[in-house]
């Protein structure tokens, strides 16, 4: 397999291929771009780890060298949120760094599956569904956003709360990938039991628990580790999936029925193709159909910013 990273040689970039080196599968191809002259050093140093995973890195304005026959890519490129920002104001600077990416995709590996980490991911994936669309390329089943941040964090609190293995917690996010558009559905977490103070609170503890990184870092970055590990683990279940592994489920944003919004992060079954089945989200809450309803005018109006970026 080939694993195409853009973006590099930022925090998140470093900490997912330092990830994605120690786990492929053997044989595979790490291709690491970034606009940043470091790039192939950042190549070079990973490729001193006794892995056989090979290394390439590639710098400069254009990304086709590192896209050229990828299974899948992983986009991080952008600005950072800092203290007092949030997602939104990243659109901005991040909307133009992923359409230029992505017309580049669709030139070099258009059957790549493609996974979005840049915020704001809620409007990031539209602007590169209708890059895609526009290069005649597009197929919703290839193209995801990332959102296992949110899950790795709900699985982290809930267990931290609950006295339960983390490794072993399971909590479906769904929805989208900023404040109330990220719905933990915390009634579907197995042998628990959640009085509604503890529900609200955890709920917004992870659907902020990326300002909780941004404040603690004090102007010092966002989430690079913990996106870098969620990331790989997506990452690493498109392979899975791409190596015929069946049953491999994860949350992600995805264009689906459009059900709730044109985008909507849901469990899905991944194989050879990208999603091979969308999978229901299951019994709600009645608090958690009310933080459902609420959240989808912010959810449309974050889809339609993206649309409109690239169709005006």
């Amino acid at each position: 397999m080939k694993v195409a990273v853009l973006g590099a040689a930022g925090g998140i970039g470093q900490a997912l291929a330092l990830l994605l080196k120690n786990q492929l599968p053997a044989g595979s191809e790490l291709s690491l771009y970034d606009i940043a002259p470091v790039t192939p050093g950042v190549a070079a140093d990973l490729s001193h780890i006794p892995t056989d995973v090979t290394v390439k890195g590639f710098a400069g304005e254009d990304p086709s060298p590192a896209l050229k026959g990828a299974d899948v890519v992983l986009i991080s490129a952008g600005v950072a949120r800092k203290p007092g920002m949030d997602r939104s104001d990243l659109f901005n600077v991040n909307a133009g760094i992923v359409r230029n990416l992505i017309e580049k995709v669709a030139i070099n590996c258009p059957k790549a599956l493609i996974g979005i980490i840049t915020n704001p991911v809620n409007t990031t994936v539209a602007i590169a569904a209708e890059v895609l669309k526009k290069a005649g390329v597009y197929d919703k089943k290839r193209l995801f956003g990332i959102t296992t941040l949110d899950i790795i964090r709900a699985n982290t609190f809930v267990a931290e709360l609950k006295d339960k293995d983390p490794q072993k917690t399971n909590v479906p996010v769904i929805g989208g990938h900023s404040g109330v558009t990220i719905l933990p559905l915390l009634s579907q977490v197995e042998g628990v039991s959640w009085t509604d103070e503890e529900v609200t609170a955890l709920t917004k503890r992870i659907q902020n628990a990326g300002t909780e990184v941004v404040e603690a870092k004090a102007g010092g970055g966002s989430a690079t580790l913990s996106m870098g590990q969620a990331a790989a683990r997506f990452g690493l279940s498109l392979i899975r999936a791409l190596n015929g592994e069946k049953e491999v489920i994860e949350c992600t944003y995805v264009e689906g029925d459009g059900e709730y919004a044109r985008f909507f992060a849901q469990p899905v079954r991944l194989g050879k193709n990208g999603i091979e089945e969308y999978l229901p989200i299951g019994k709600l809450s009645d608090y958690e159909k009310q933080s459902l309803n609420n959240m989808l005018d912010v959810l449309r109006k974050d889809i339609i910013l993206g649309e409109e970026f690239i169709n005006k």
